[in-house]
């Protein structure tokens, strides 16, 4: 069907309808009727949808004027972009167009109308303006729910959101690392704080598969950083046992006992990851008498109460792999950690509570009661394993204690009672049994 002739082929702008020679009709479901009038040699240069309908091969509708009617139908929350696209094939520059997506969830209202209407000058612009502004979270998930379907003319937009090759993960994995385990300035604390916590999201699987593959060169990589982180610790330890009294009120060696703890908290949680912890429990067994005797001090008890805290969440991990199997120590370092650890943690548990109570606002003093239980657990797991005459003296003192209470070793206490009521019987039947055997 032939198009009304105009007199001027740069009509002022959308909706002068001396000079238009066609009506948009917008229609909804919910009975909106909006009537646009346009140019149809604007329609069709912009639009391969209007270039259709308006088109010989297209029949449509006369109404007012002679001039050609073309209903589109949308949903009611598409409507204003319809319209912004429709104003959009009357802006000539570029750069005016992406003035007027101002905002990713306008751009992508208009960039789903122009994909549908088939108008590549818009659709160009939109991608452009989406690849190039930053995204809230909410955005960046309506982005992934609408782009994908629209075909490669808008893959563009997707490009901040496309997966790393292994090369380059493993590099900054590698570079993260070595910042994580390093001793910067304290402005660049936070920073380092940033890295450990995402040094350990890439290796943790949740609904999504690690970032990437633990392999050889990563694990001996994390151990060799460790391992300096260990050395460094180590140093502090050293030096400040050199003076006992005066270390201790040098606020900035304890500082640095207290930050390098957290590193290795940190570290216990990576090397747990990637099931690389024995190393690190050897080098805290043989650390442990050194420190203990650093925090037992009385002087600056309570300045220091946050590091002896950070001492027993690092002692929890380690117990914990050695009371569950993951590292195997023998007996003799088991029963030195049982003897060294077991006094200190009760001591500290009654202290702890009491602080607590006292500062009950001061966050930075709150214990996790998860710990609490991680040690009193270990302990018991760890005591059962040893020979039954170790196991007789340390429930024998933790009877005759006064801070029974806790940690409660009463289920290792029932376990030796049933073990030595029963030995002589089951032994005994054990050797009768191995007699018989070797008799027939």
């Amino acid at each position: 069907m032939e198009t009304v002739p105009n007199e001027s082929k740069t009509p002022g702008k959308i909706g002068d309808r001396p000079t238009s020679d066609v009506v948009v009709r917008l229609r909804t479901q919910d009975g909106r009727d909006d009537w646009l009038y346009c140019h149809s040699h604007i329609l069709i240069e912009e639009s391969t949808y209007f270039a259709d309908r308006l088109s010989d091969s297209w029949p449509t509708c006369q109404i007012l004027d002679s001039r050609n009617c073309v209903e589109v139908y949308c949903e009611e929350p598409d409507l204003d972009s319809h319209v912004n696209v429709l104003r959009l094939f009357y802006v000539i520059a570029d750069g005016l167009m992406m003035e007027i997506c101002h905002g990713v969830k306008n751009a992508l209202g208009i960039l789903r109308v122009a994909v549908k209407l088939g108008c590549p000058r818009i659709i160009a612009v939109c991608v452009d303006y989406l690849e190039a502004v930053p995204w809230e979270e909410a955005e960046e998930e309506e982005i992934l729910n609408t782009i994908p379907s629209m075909g490669s003319k808008v893959e563009p937009v997707l490009a901040r959101l496309q997966p790393v090759n292994p090369t380059a993960v493993m590099k900054i994995f590698l570079a993260a690392l070595q910042f994580a385990t390093s001793s910067p300035p304290s402005p660049l604390n936070d920073l380092k704080n940033t890295a450990q916590e995402q040094l350990e999201y890439m290796l943790t699987e949740d609904d999504d598969a690690p970032l990437l593959t633990a392999d050889e060169e990563i694990k001996l990589e994390v151990m060799r950083c460790v391992k300096k982180l260990l050395d460094r610790f180590n140093s502090i330890v050293e030096y400040l046992l050199c003076d006992l009294q005066e270390s201790i009120s040098d606020g900035g060696k304890m500082q640095s006992l207290h930050s390098c703890l957290t590193d290795l908290l940190w570290a216990c949680q990576i090397l747990g990851k990637l099931e690389i912890i024995r190393d690190f429990v050897c080098s805290w067994t043989e650390l442990s008498v050194k420190l203990v005797t650093i925090i037992q001090q009385k002087d600056g008890e309570n300045q220091i109460l946050k590091t002896k805290l950070k001492v027993l969440e690092v002692t929890a991990k380690v117990l914990e792999a050695v009371g569950y199997g993951i590292v195997v120590l023998p007996t003799v370092k088991r029963l030195h950690m049982v003897k060294l650890w077991l006094p200190f943690v009760r001591t500290m548990k009654p202290l702890v509570d009491s602080v607590s109570e006292e500062t009950e606002d001061d966050l930075t003093l709150k214990f996790d009661s998860e710990i609490w239980q991680s040690l009193e657990s270990a302990f018991v797991a760890i005591i059962l394993t040893l020979p039954s005459v170790d196991q007789t003296d340390i429930l024998t003192e933790w009877l005759e204690n006064q801070q029974i209470r806790y940690p409660d070793l009463t289920e290792a206490f029932e376990v030796w009672c049933y073990r030595s009521k029963v030995a002589k019987r089951r032994l005994e039947t054990l050797g009768e049994e191995h007699n018989t055997a070797k008799a027939v």
